[in-house]
């Protein structure tokens, strides 16, 4: 089958926003009762505004010609402690130290950018709490995985270390148990899961309003060399 990453899910300005394309690919991978969740891999940036085929089956495959832009398979529910849920207000307070559009390299990106005219603005910042965890409030216009999976990304980055360290989201595995409802107010938080040489370990969880887990996912994101001079 052909899709088309629309230029609006950017995420660097010319190459597509990481967690709405892994959620596009993962929409079309198959799971099992064993393997509810979807483990997507990007491979390269992924292109906007022209033709891509996605090939599915139990290794789901999108290609930009002969390149593989991203694989997808299913994979076990990603597991482990989730932090302690913090109300709406906690959320909010935590959005006040997120990155302005004069901090963020990247203000345009469709989940987090504060300049993207139509994105999810995805705004955490850490709890004041001192436990690291990071918050921001979201309320979803599209309850589609890609918007779900977007929701999810961007805060994953932020809690690895984002944009003290530049990096790209590598690998991302998520599972949505229920969609979330449009129009309400959620809360997503995120977290890291420690440093393994370049690659940098989140996760994030997306609840309702009183604490109920919709989604969680868990990420590998790739710190980039920092540029020569």
């Amino acid at each position: 089958m052909h899709v088309v990453i629309p230029g609006r899910y950017n995420g660097p300005p010319t190459s597509g926003n990481g967690g709405w394309v892994s959620g596009l690919v993962a929409s079309h991978t198959p799971v099992t009762a064993d393997a509810p969740a979807v483990s997507v891999r990007l491979r390269l940036p992924p292109p906007l505004d022209r033709e891509l085929t996605l090939d599915v089956g139990e290794t789901t495959v999108l290609h930009d010609g002969d390149d593989v832009v991203a694989s997808a398979a299913a994979a076990p529910t990603p597991d482990g402690p989730l932090p302690e849920m913090v109300s709406v207000e906690q959320a909010r307070a935590a959005e006040d130290h997120a990155l302005s559009a004069a901090e963020h390299p990247f203000p345009t990106c469709y989940g987090c950018g504060p300049s993207h005219p139509t994105g999810l603005r995805m705004r955490s910042g850490p709890l004041a709490d001192g436990s690291g965890t990071y918050a921001a409030t979201w309320t979803p216009r599209d309850d589609s995985p890609p918007e779900v999976w977007a929701a999810l990304d961007c805060p994953g980055g932020k809690a690895a270390g984002f944009p003290t360290t530049l990096m790209v989201l590598g690998t991302m595995t998520a599972q949505i148990f229920t969609p979330p409802a449009i129009g309400e107010e959620h809360v997503v938080l995120s977290w890291s899961r420690g440093d393994d040489g370049r690659k940098r370990h989140a996760a994030s969880a997306l609840f309702t309003a009183d604490g109920r887990l919709l989604a969680r996912a868990d990420q590998t994101w790739i710190a980039l060399d920092p540029p020569t001079t």
